[in-house]
């Protein structure tokens, strides 16, 4: 018997030893399987892009869930013979890496103004590439079986052609445009950051009722009343019934008499406060819809720091939580004053990275059109022409042509579509793909390389990190450029990640492909839960103890404990209770099949395992059992329902072939009855349940794999899945 046999398992030497094995294979790589026969050139491809983590720091256990499902699923097809693509790659995040990077050096008294931009990125880049070599380590110690060869980075000069590409086409085709537009400004980040980006929080504040001339108008920020000149009613409300749309009304407000327009609209609910509201065209995204559609003017009241502007006089200059009282009491010594709800709860925008306060402004920006209908090119139709790349992010999910699961997240999908606003695409960082758009004078020059002659002025601003993601599925495949691999790999069969950037990341994947390649980008989205500490609270670092780091539990249990315990119980859509004693648990599983795979090589040592004996009638029940389990498992598998064929595969090794199957050899071995049978059965079901358990259990099952003997030794990671038990097939 081999001398590691004799010892008990141990995760801390064997994984390292056996990754390390893995990549000196080459069989990560899709083009090494074929050369080396593994796979044949016409065989099915199969790709998954991995979601690119950002390079602001360490793999959390929302990444770990995310490399276990995916390998599971690269490590299943790759058994299957499937010509098998796992691409990895890191994500610049511009605006949290670049707020990452200010942080460190706001510590050592520098301001990134203080560096100049040239400077300053070269911080970042430094700060960017120490986390990408941390991120890449730590994927390799989770056993993810990427690609390496094929990794991208979303500000590689690669992925930067593509975005300048992609840029200029939506430029030509009047689908990206620059105007004055509401946005939502982040005053301590200086940025202006996406819906997507905003979170809500609910905080206790004061509800204020104010005499607004005969109306009541109540709000929770009069900082922003002092321009307030239309009030706005529903046309059916009774109450207002002798007021007249567009009639003009004297009275006194914040500053001295104001006249005021009525304006009359369904967009009021009448049933909220007195039904009658002011708006504050520059400071609300439905206020300035509102002066959109009437042609209303707007003024701004709040500076791009968060400061009042001149209009607010004496409070000119006073930050917002500062003049708030002081307005009120103005307003109050006027008689204006109506009353305050002390307790009144509001929903609060902040920007996730920074936590500041967000401030909407009509800034001028650069926005994709979501509505406007794309245009034929070169006077020929498209399949696209005269459609908005709204109905080109809807029509694949309606036409079942990508699936989503679980499949309640197509409906969130649909309402999210639907309600969309063009996109806002401009950043004002340092960090990012610099705007593809030169401008001198009044002229304005796009395209994918500058300007020739000198005196044009490149623009300021960056593009919002998800643009370049969007290109994600294509551009890592060697878009623009017609690549071999862009043809073979694309779409890719599955984008498995968290349901929380549905609409970050997966619509605007869907948008940029559909509009560029005229395709869906992946057939299959299989979204995530989020993982959660035991007694259900948000994993974080700020739990302390109570918190599970991955790497510190591959450590203590190794990783084969750790990804099982992601994967049982764990569904799509829904959120996970990882347990430190599941993990600990399933550590002694991999004890267990190390234990019973040392009993059967050391009593089948001198089977003849290309002449194998006849089963007795017990063992053949037993063959068929565990047939009938991989047949089922393996429809499972290509249903990507992994929990199940995990907790099948986990209760069929320690309960059937472990406590049953071995048990019952032992002693026919003992007293010399149908060893041979007992023999065969013991080295079948081994091998096979190895097979099955290897996209879930890939370190032990591979080590105890160098041990077994076959007939055609090569790696257990591109063994054929085991479709039944048959000796051809376990020998082959």
């Amino acid at each position: 018997m081999d001398e590691k046999l004799l010892k008990p398992y141990d995760p801390k030497t064997t994984e390292e030893k056996i990754y390390k094995l893995w990549e000196e294979s080459g069989f990560f790589n899709p083009d090494i399987c074929i050369e080396k026969g593994i796979t044949k050139p016409d065989a099915e491809p199969f790709s998954i892009v991995l979601p690119p983590p950002n390079v602001t720091g360490n793999l959390h256990t929302g990444h770990a869930l995310m490399l276990v499902i995916q390998d599971i699923m690269i490590r299943h097809a790759r058994m299957q013979g499937k010509n098998t693509l796992w691409l990895p790659g890191t994500d610049h995040a511009a605006i949290a890496t670049q707020s990452k990077v200010e942080k460190l050096l706001e510590k050592e008294g520098i301001r990134k103004n203080d560096l100049g931009r040239e400077e300053f990125l070269k911080r970042v880049e430094k700060f960017a590439q120490d986390s990408h070599d941390t991120i890449v380590n730590q994927c390799k110690k989770m056993g993810a079986s990427l690609d390496w060869s094929r990794e991208a980075f979303t500000l590689d000069e690669k992925r930067n052609l593509a975005v300048r590409t992609a840029f200029k086409k939506m430029y030509d085709d009047g689908l990206i445009y620059r105007g004055h537009r509401i946005v939502n400004w982040d005053p301590k980040g200086q940025t202006v950051i996406s819906d997507d980006e905003t979170i809500y929080e609910e905080k206790k504040g004061k509800f204020y009722t104010f005499k607004y001339g005969p109306f009541e108008i109540a709000t929770a920020r009069p900082e922003t009343k002092f321009g307030d000149k239309y009030v706005v009613m529903h046309p059916e409300d009774k109450r207002y019934k002798d007021w007249q749309h567009g009639q003009k009304i004297t009275l006194e407000w914040i500053n001295g008499p104001i006249e005021a327009t009525i304006i009359k609209d369904e967009v009021i609910d009448m049933e909220f406060g007195t039904g009658v509201m002011t708006i504050t065209p520059w400071h609300s995204h439905e206020d300035f819809a509102l002066a959109e559609k009437y042609k209303l003017d707007k003024e701004q009241i709040i500076d791009k720091y968060g400061k009042l502007l001149p209009i607010a006089q004496e409070f000119a200059g006073m930050k917002i939580n500062e003049a708030r009282e002081k307005i009120v009491d103005k307003l109050k010594s006027k008689g204006l004053l109506i009353s305050v709800d002390e307790n009144y709860v509001n929903r609060v925008a902040t920007a996730e990275r920074t936590g500041g306060m967000i401030e909407p402004q009509i800034m001028l920006q650069w926005f994709i059109d979501v509505n406007k209908k794309i245009p034929s090119r070169n006077n020929l139709p498209t399949r696209q022409a005269g459609k908005s790349l709204k109905e080109l992010m809807l029509e694949p999910v309606n036409d079942e042509k990508i699936k989503i699961l679980p499949s309640h997240f197509e409906k969130v999908y649909f309402n999210w579509i639907n309600n969309l606003r063009d996109w806002c695409i401009s950043r004002q960082i340092w960090y990012g793909h610099r705007i593809p758009v030169w401008y001198k004078g009044d002229q304005i020059y796009c395209d994918i390389n500058p300007p020739k002659e000198d005196g044009w002025t490149q623009d300021e601003d960056t593009l919002d990190t998800w643009f370049s993601s969007g290109l994600w599925t294509f551009s890592t495949l060697g878009w623009p450029e017609k690549t071999k691999d862009l043809q073979k790999y694309h779409p890719t069969n599955i984008l498995e990640t968290g349901h929380d950037i549905l609409f970050f990341w997966i619509a605007r994947m869907i948008l940029m492909s559909q509009y560029l390649l005229e395709e869906i980008p992946f057939k299959t989205v299989y979204l995530h839960g989020m993982i959660r500490t035991a007694d259900g609270k948000k994993m974080s670092k700020s739990l302390g103890d109570k918190a599970i780091d991955p790497l510190d539990i591959i450590v203590k249990y190794g990783n084969d404990a750790l990804r099982l315990a992601m994967i049982i119980g764990n569904t799509p859509g829904n959120d996970l209770k990882l347990n430190e004693n599941d993990i600990r648990g399933y550590g002694k599983f991999a004890n267990k099949i190390w234990n019973a795979s040392r009993f059967v090589l050391e009593q089948t040592k001198d089977l003849d395992i290309n002449n194998l004996p006849e089963l007795d009638e017990e063992d053949k029940t037993s063959k068929e059992e565990l047939d009938n389990l991989i047949k089922e498992v393996s429809k499972e598998m290509n249903e990507f329902r992994y929990s199940i064929v995990a907790e099948k595969l986990y209760h069929y090794f320690w309960h059937t072939f472990a406590d049953i199957i071995i048990e019952r050899s032992k002693k026919k071995i003992l007293e010399n009855k149908n060893t041979e049978s007992a023999k065969t059965i013991l080295y079948t079901q081994l091998t096979t349940l190895l097979k099955a358990l290897h996209p879930f259990m890939p370190f032990v099952t591979e080590e105890i794999w160098s041990l077994v003997p076959t007939s055609n030794k090569q790696l257990l990671m591109v063994e054929p899945w085991p479709l039944s038990i048959d000796k051809d097939n376990i020998n082959d």
